[in-house]
Order: structure tokens, then sequence, then C-alpha cells
């Protein structure tokens, strides 16, 4: 039975939020959870819409033993809001692209920061790797490492 719909969302839908999500998904599994949670990726913009995920990004998330196979998609608010119980947002640019998009101020509620569930690293987003080399893109892995991990602690403690 699923008890919790997530929605990772960066820009493009391309390397942050598909990375959130396979990265999610791994550690989901590991503990037992991927029945009960489910995970998926959008961006606040179409123009990489039906790509799949940065080459980089598959090849770097691959070396962790995660495996990025999303699909770029669009977040639809229409649909979105209503099936995804938290939209985690990858910096404030989507934080507030997202809460503009919500139609309600309990849709609003359903809007996270992804850094909020770090729990070892200090940082206020996650940066866009796009333009970036393998240290970048690493930097972002072990954020969502960490991130990802405090999320599904705090999800199985039963939070929203």
């Amino acid at each position: 039975m699923i008890e919790k719909r997530l929605l990772f969302v960066c820009l493009g839908n391309i390397c942050r939020s598909p990375a959130a999500e396979a990265v999610m998904a791994g550690k989901l599994k590991k503990r037992g959870l991927d029945r009960r949670i489910i995970c998926d990726s959008a961006g606040t913009i179409g123009f990489h819409s039906g790509a799949q995920a940065d080459i980089r990004m598959q090849k770097y998330a691959r070396s962790r033993g995660y495996e990025v196979t999303s699909i770029s998609r669009k977040v639809k608010p229409a649909t979105d809001f209503d099936h995804f119980d938290m939209l985690i947002g990858m910096d404030d640019q989507n934080i507030k692209d997202l809460k503009t998009l919500a139609r309600t101020e309990d849709e609003k509620k359903r809007v996270f920061r992804m850094t909020d569930f770090c729990t070892s690293f200090k940082y206020n987003h996650i940066p866009d790797p796009y333009y970036g080399g393998q240290a970048e893109f690493e930097l972002v892995l072990d954020l969502l490492e960490d991130a990802c991990g405090g999320l599904v602690e705090y999800l199985d403690k039963g939070n929203k």
C-alpha cells in the first residue's frame, strides 16, 4: 500500500531531481520502504522534456550504485499537486516556482527544500552541476545521499 508519494523538482529535470529520485529509491529499497513510498521527478521548465538524464549524472550515480533512469518532464500543477504528498525543490528558485504553481495554501505546505533533510552537510541548496565537472556532480550526489537519508528517517517516523 502506497503511503507517500514524493516528487523531486529542479530546473530542467536532467541532473539534480532525477539523481534525487534514484538516490531516494535506492535508500528506500535498502530499508524495505520502496512499496510504501514512491518517487518521481520533474522540472520547472520543459526544455528537456522527453530526454534522459544528463549522461554525466548517470555515470557518476552508477558508480555509487544508483541507476538514473527517469525521463525528463515538466511539473504539471493540475495533477502533480493532487498526486504527490511532498514536492521537494533543489534550490530557492525551484521552491519559489513550486509555490507559485500551487493553487492553495495546503499545496504550498507540501513544498519542501531538499537540503532541509541533510544531517551532515550545511548547504541551503543543491547546486546545479550542469556546467561543472566531476567534482560538482560528486558534490551533488554527496548532498543527495545525505538529504535522502534524512528524508527516509523523517518519513519512516510517520511525517508527511
